[in-house]
């Protein structure tokens, strides 16, 4: 009788209020996100009030490339297999994700240099340029530098992720693979290629993108993969450019905390190309 009425006031109370309030059985919000843990990793080794900024933001920018890689490689399985439209999703996803994480620079160049130097020499030789989940984003987009893979070698599950990723095709492979799939002609030697080296453009594969783009109702899904990819690389270079010009308003050309040259890093990568010939072939529509 005592168990029904608890029942009975759990219910009333649930009704009248219109939100649950009674978790002693069931699962609740923190929980399910495991906020504990989350929300108790911003350790600051300075004190200092700026530092908390910092942390935050790139933990945050962390999160946000976790669910790019995720949406990256569900995409390349569904352009590989065929399922376009489910690609087509995900890719948008990643669109949304980078704007995101670019907008995140504004947010950080708040931060003055007189306060980051509060701080600064509490970094070590940590920083960004090891990150391991922005060099698998850009393995998955087909950039291959194997040489990085040095930095990774203190952790043996971290290296073998990378390592794996080296070998495997990228975003623009499969890319590629779509359109021999379709009939266009690709040369064997690009379909074949070393995937753990950094794909360099092809005449074949420029020719078969011109055909998509100057035939678009019979290549729909073929052109509008190349848009996604196109949205993709832009927006990548949007983030870059503000990495840049945020580091350079804080550190102005100081040598990065991870021995990087910094600014002049951050520029030269500018010119990074992902797929060349998808804006080379506006020039020639």
């Amino acid at each position: 009788m005592k168990e029904n009425s608890k029942e009975q006031l759990n219910a009333r109370s649930t009704s009248e209020s219109g939100i649950h309030t009674d978790f002693t059985n069931n699962m609740t919000y923190s929980e399910y996100l495991q906020l504990d843990r989350i929300l108790s990793s911003q350790n600051r080794l300075s004190g200092h009030h700026d530092e908390m900024l910092f942390i935050v933001i790139h933990q945050v920018s962390e999160l946000w490339m976790k669910l790019i890689i995720h949406e990256l490689d569900s995409a390349v399985s569904s352009v590989r297999s065929g399922n376009l439209a489910a690609a087509f999703k995900m890719l948008a996803r990643v669109s949304k994700i980078q704007q995101q994480i670019k907008e995140s620079w504004d947010v950080l160049s708040t931060l003055t240099p007189s306060e980051y130097m509060q701080f600064r020499d509490k970094l070590g030789q940590s920083s960004g340029f090891q990150s391991y989940q922005y060099r698998l984003i850009e393995f998955m987009l087909g950039y291959k530098t194997p040489h990085i893979l040095t930095i990774y070698k203190k952790d043996p599950d971290l290296h073998h992720i990378l390592l794996k990723a080296l070998h495997s095709p990228g975003l623009y492979d499969a890319a590629i693979e779509a359109l021999s799939k379709a009939g266009l002609t690709i040369d064997p030697d690009v379909l074949n290629r070393d995937f753990t080296q950094p794909y360099k453009p092809h005449e074949t594969v420029e020719a078969a993108w011109l055909e998509v783009y100057r035939n678009v109702e019979r290549y729909w899904d073929l052109y509008e993969l190349g848009e996604k990819l196109v949205d993709i690389e832009d927006w990548l270079q949007q983030w870059r450019f503000r990495h840049m010009k945020t580091v350079e308003r804080i550190i102005g050309f100081k040598t990065g905390t991870g021995g990087s040259s910094g600014v002049n890093y951050l520029k030269k990568v500018l010119d990074q190309r992902f797929f060349p010939e998808l804006w080379d072939l506006r020039t020639k529509i």
